[in-house]
């Protein structure tokens, strides 16, 4: 347990967490629930977050809910991120059929730890533990043989749980909902070029303690395509080789014209093993490259990534995502 003077600590957690209990009526360029911005996965993480025209795993549900039309199969998976302020966990489970698509339901917690709480020059006084949960059911479909849609329903809550006395505070909860809407498009079955929108985090605003402090959700209108190059395998009978590379637009709702680019590039040999790698122009320090590795054997997936920041104020994060097909 950390003991942090109650005066540090509202003005540590307000700068890196953004959460509506210690910064209401904060930032409006994150909003209540900035943690819905948080990566989720190591294969969308690894290729710089660019993910609007990607699919085909359970992990769509957290980027662009269509690309669960992709899937071919049912799934089960978790996701886990180390970064420098919380623990990340989301649980997935997903079936598929060829006839109506891909639904399922998911739940993500980010876990900012316990603080102890001591007043100036006094002994520690209590402890109090902020998370976020989201819990969301999705579904994807294809419209037609080209043009896929996703929905996105999702509850979202933050907490923050106190033991002892806590002073400023206090145990509190807030709870709202939101929806994220997506579509792709493929020019074919055969086409190697892909587009995908999606409008995210869009509902109520998020409440802790009354209505003229309640933060809006950072609602997003993001953009992407992938465009992907097969090569002859190397030997008959081997693997196909493959590349793709994708690029994304993510835009303020309230601000269209300012945007983050995200870029990724893969390479693969077959769905055996994937390398990865990208890059996220974001604003502030935590921009910079990621590198990942994804590894498929039999039924079983594990996709590996870590992001590097071009500020060396952060510890760098590290994801890992396990999938098995039903």
């Amino acid at each position: 347990m950390r003991q942090i003077r109650c005066s540090l600590t509202a003005g540590a957690l307000t700068l890196v967490l953004g959460t509506p209990a210690l910064a209401q009526g904060g930032d409006p360029e994150q909003g209540g629930a900035a943690f819905l911005l948080f990566p989720v996965g190591g294969r969308a993480a690894a290729l710089g977050q660019a993910a609007m025209a990607d699919g085909g795993s359970s992990e769509a549900a957290f980027w662009n809910p269509a690309g669960l039309a992709l899937m071919e199969r049912g799934e089960v998976a978790a996701h886990h991120a180390q970064t420098f302020v919380s623990n990340n966990t989301a649980l997935s489970v997903f079936f598929a059929s060829p006839r109506i698509g891909a639904f399922g339901v998911s739940a993500y917690l980010v876990d900012f730890g316990s603080q102890g709480v001591r007043p100036p020059d006094g002994p520690v006084t209590g402890e109090f533990s902020p998370k976020n949960i989201e819990l969301l059911a999705s579904y994807g479909t294809h419209l037609t043989g080209s043009l896929a849609f996703g929905l996105n329903y999702k509850l979202i809550q933050f907490r923050q749980d106190c033991s002892g006395d806590c002073g400023i505070f206090p145990t509190q909860v807030g709870t709202t909902h939101g929806v994220d809407l997506g579509l792709q498009y493929g020019f074919g079955a055969d086409s190697p070029f892909r587009i995908g929108v999606a409008i995210k985090h869009v509902g109520f605003k998020l409440q802790i303690e009354n209505s003229d402090q309640a933060d809006p959700l950072p609602t997003r209108l993001q953009f992407g395509m992938s465009y992907r190059v097969e090569f002859p395998p190397p030997t008959p009978g081997a693997q196909p080789l493959d590349a793709r590379i994708l690029l994304d637009l993510q835009h303020r709702w309230h601000d269209l014209d300012k945007a983050d680019a995200r870029v990724g590039l893969e390479l693969g040999y077959g769905k055996l093993v994937r390398l990865r790698t990208g890059y996220a122009f974001l604003e502030g320090e935590t921009r910079g490259p990621s590198v990942g590795l994804g590894v498929r054997i039999g039924r079983v997936a594990v996709d590996f990534s870590r992001i590097f920041f071009v500020s060396s104020n952060f510890d760098e994060p590290v994801y890992i995502s396990l999938r098995a097909d039903l």
